[in-house]
């Protein structure tokens, strides 16, 4: 006995998929929405450079009426006789050392609160812990002391030598949990093949601790790069302002506030931290989810 062929309308996957439902095209709308409203500073931000000093805070329309192209050419000029090039290069190396700094003792600390053994380890990891409530302006005069009566106030290594120390515990939290879903035989592995702790580390940890390392050196990155408080109790010569001190003192420069070329300069600042997060913005998932190995 035959069947007549079925003739229900065909629901393979890729038919459904022709069609989206009603509630995924409206997730959608709703997304494009929440963006538009998020990247809107960025855009008032980049089309108030442009405008004349009388639309800066007269006008509400976000496009300018013409061009201040003369925004930029004094932006780049600097504040008190400062080219904006080197304000750009005091801000790179302050960041740059910073993130040198974090990767490296946050990523050892790590290591010896997640792989080693040693007396007193859970106290003191829950000591570090405890550290991250504690307000950075608590802990701002002793630094500035300490740092006074070494002669290094008006330089750049308050702000650099506290990461070579594993002072953010964040950071050593952060890594410590990622070092902790990584397989232990690979050290036990190289352990028989007569690596010690340091070769271990160097060699089997920190190569698969990158996403981890890379999440690390995003933040301490951005977070640097945008410290104002700390440059400004360090910093007094103007050889020597980044540009986010850089900014304050464009507006206080003369007795009226030049708002077109401060604008002009926030996009300066701005540009490196939006090319440093693109260029690794696919390890910070990885590093944020702290899943360990691939595949």
């Amino acid at each position: 006995m035959t069947t007549a062929p079925s003739t229900a309308p065909s629901t393979a996957p890729g038919a459904a998929r022709k069609r989206p439902a009603p509630a995924r095209i409206a997730l959608h709308i709703c997304l494009i929405a929440v963006l538009l409203v998020m990247l809107y500073p960025l855009a008032w931000l980049v089309a108030t450079s442009f405008k004349p000093a009388d639309e800066v805070i007269a006008s509400l329309r976000l496009l300018p009426s013409h061009f201040a192209w003369g925004n930029y050419s004094t932006a780049l000029d600097g504040v008190n006789e400062v080219g904006v090039g080197r304000l750009l290069w005091n801000s790179l190396l302050i960041a740059c050392g910073a993130v040198l700094g974090n990767v490296i003792s946050c990523s050892l600390a790590a290591y010896a609160f997640a792989r080693l053994r040693f007396r007193m380890r859970g106290p003191l990891f829950a000591f570090m812990i405890a550290t991250i409530m504690l307000p950075h302006h608590a802990i701002l005069i002793p630094q500035y002391i300490i740092f006074n009566q070494l002669g290094m106030v008006n330089t750049y290594w308050p702000m650099i030598l506290p990461k070579f120390l594993a002072t953010d515990a964040f950071f050593v939290f952060l890594i410590v949990q990622f070092m902790r879903g990584l397989p232990r035989e690979l050290e036990e592995a190289a352990r028989i093949d007569g690596c010690g702790p340091f070769r271990s580390f160097f060699s089997v940890i920190l190569p698969l601790t990158r996403p981890a390392l890379i999440t690390t050196a995003i933040f301490t990155f951005i977070w640097t790069w945008n410290d104002f408080f700390t440059q400004l109790i360090y910093l007094f010569e103007p050889e020597k302002f980044t540009l986010t001190l850089a900014l304050r003192s464009f507006v206080d420069a003369s007795s009226q506030s030049a708002f077109g070329p401060m604008f002009a300069m926030s996009v300066f600042a701005l540009l490196p931290i939006v090319l440093f997060f693109l260029a690794f913005q696919r390890f910070l998932v990885e590093g944020m989810a702290g899943s360990g190995l691939k595949g």
